[in-house]
């Protein structure tokens, strides 16, 4: 499920990705509409099922995590820092598992 969520700001907007057990997978960037976000949303839908779009990265302190990026190349969205390869695999898959027939609540 996607949550949608307006910043304390009032005036900008994110949203996170969450698996099936509330786990928070993917987290956006924030943008400065809700239309935006909600572009974001669908970016991350159509986007997720295409393993090229999604870059590893290692953390300077050694931890994993990964980026989605659109057709442009921005990033849509990161995930949270993984301990291992391993769980960063198993991120993206739940990622692409998860995000195309998410639902979208709006907080």
């Amino acid at each position: 499920m996607f949550e949608l969520k307006k910043k304390e700001d009032g005036n900008t907007y994110h949203f996170v990705l969450k698996a099936k057990n509330g786990q928070v997978i993917l987290s956006s960037e924030v943008y400065n509409s809700k239309s935006a976000a909600s572009n974001g949303i669908e970016s991350v839908k159509k986007n997720s099922q295409d393993d090229t779009k999604f870059e590893r990265k290692t953390a300077k302190n050694g931890k994993f995590y990964f980026n989605l990026k659109a057709s442009n190349g921005q990033i849509i969205g990161s995930s949270q820092m993984y301990a291992g390869e391993a769980g960063m695999e198993n991120g993206i898959s739940s990622v692409s598992e998860n995000a195309p027939n998410a639902s979208i609540k709006e907080l």
